[in-house]
């Protein structure tokens, strides 16, 4: 028995021993968890799934090899159910002038116009999945601009690199364009069509414009029509006034909407009056609405202050008064390496460890966990992700740390990820392999 994986990498049957597992993460065996939310247990793996999940100590007389983690965590595969692929890795052609939300809308809209060719998203999109697989993660939602012409060339981009994707990355995609461009019914209705034929998710950028309601009851009756789920960028904003996500609550509500609806950013939230909050969480809980946070984009956006003088406040939303609410809550990496975000790498480790610091998911951790595995699985209508579970597949990280203290405080960068019971190559790709696409045009 060794900590080394030669085990796991060798053997049809073999036997994970003495894991920590946080255990939200566990699914239908119970556990004798510890006060952090830990427990110690022991995993057998057989033909690509797991066989059993018991108590550590319990599984000894099990078949296969062991490798002993010595007290090491084990998580299900992540799921990262908001990011920008298609904008990811531009930085250093694109960079934002000034860090503000306004001078990541220019530079992109700059570069997209000029260089978003089939080749050059694609293969930025490619290797951005080839970097969040190395991490462990296993299903993603892209946005894709689809302002026109653009829409021509993503849309048939994301659909070959799910199809060349499948069964490393199951890969959803939403459409993403400001909510005044639904102004152009007629553009509307072919780009719903597109998103339909793609099997993808509808979605806008809503904010407040004075025909909202209008605009945001287009985008339901599309989507109810050709059955879609919604997908929202809401009030991605410091000013108070912007209730965009009252709004998507209240159209829910007024066509019963069977659909799932997610709503990203929420950021206005936290500088409105507690009333007023309380009153927009219970309508989004009634609505059934899921929020997916996205704290480290907001930190670098939001309240940036171009007159030398530091922000007051972190940009992201409410999210311990969301769950209080039943409302799940997730939060996602959003955008990588582009003016909107200058750094990221899609890490779900990585966005777990700044959100428990940004956003206090720590004394107790309690299931804040499942903000980055379980809750965005559900979300994305994915069975058997984000969990642990006895008869589901052994795609699984296991990481050194021991405790929360240990996992979150280093990268965990010597971290061992296991698709379909078997050791991957954690190959991350080098940034030079774009260089050729960051030249001038």
């Amino acid at each position: 028995m060794t900590r080394g994986f030669a085990a796991i990498a060798d053997a049809a049957t073999c036997r994970i021993v003495n894991a920590t597992v946080p255990a939200c993460l566990v699914d239908g065996v119970e556990l004798n968890s510890c006060s952090d939310g830990l427990a110690l247990v022991d995993l057998q793996i057989a033909d690509g799934r797991i066989g059993s999940i018991a108590p550590s100590g319990s599984l000894s007389d099990a078949g296969g090899p062991a490798t002993d983690l010595k007290g090491g965590m084990v998580w299900p595969c992540f799921v990262d159910c908001h990011t920008h692929l298609d904008k990811g890795h531009i930085w250093s052609r694109a960079a934002n002038p000034d860090g503000t939300f306004e001078g990541a809308l220019t530079s992109v809209g700059a570069d997209r116009t000029v260089r978003w060719s089939a080749e050059d998203v694609s293969r930025r999109m490619e290797f951005g999945l080839q970097t969040a697989y190395a991490h462990g993660t296993k299903a993603i939602r892209t946005h894709l601009d689809s302002i026109a012409p653009q829409e021509e060339i993503s849309w048939p981009v994301f659909q070959d690199l799910r199809a060349a994707w499948a069964g490393r990355i199951t890969l959803q995609a939403a459409s993403l364009a400001g909510i005044e461009a639904v102004r152009d019914a007629d553009w509307f209705e072919r780009l719903a069509d597109r998103v339909a034929d793609a099997g993808g998710v509808l979605g806008a950028v809503c904010y407040m414009v004075p025909d909202l309601d209008e605009l945001l009851e287009r985008i339901f009756r599309a989507a109810m029509r050709r059955n879609l789920n919604l997908d929202f960028h809401t009030d991605e904003t410091a000013d108070p006034d912007a209730r965009g996500l009252r709004h998507i609550a209240e159209m829910a509500l007024k066509h019963g909407f069977e659909g799932d609806i997610l709503a990203g950013h929420c950021c206005s939230l936290a500088r409105q009056p507690d009333a007023e909050v309380l009153e927009t969480l219970d309508r989004v809980a009634e609505a059934g609405i899921s929020v997916v946070s996205l704290p480290l984009c907001n930190l670098y956006l939001q309240d940036r202050r171009l007159d030398g003088t530091t922000p007051r406040w972190r940009g992201v939303t409410l999210v311990h008064e969301m769950k209080a609410r039943g409302i799940p809550v997730s939060v996602a990496s959003d955008n990588t390496r582009d003016p909107f975000y200058a750094y990221g790498d899609l890490d779900g480790l990585e966005v777990y460890r700044q959100a428990t610091r940004i956003c206090h998911f720590d004394h107790p951790v309690g299931d804040w966990p499942n903000a980055i595995a379980r809750t965005p699985a559900q979300i994305m209508g994915l069975a058997e992700f984000g969990m642990i579970s006895a008869g589901g597949p052994a795609d699984l990280v296991l990481f050194r740390g021991r405790t929360w203290t240990e996992l979150l405080s280093r990268p965990q960068s010597d971290r061992t990820v296991i698709r379909n019971g078997r050791v991957i190559d954690r190959q991350i790709p080098d940034y030079a392999d774009l260089d050729d696409l960051m030249g001038a045009e």
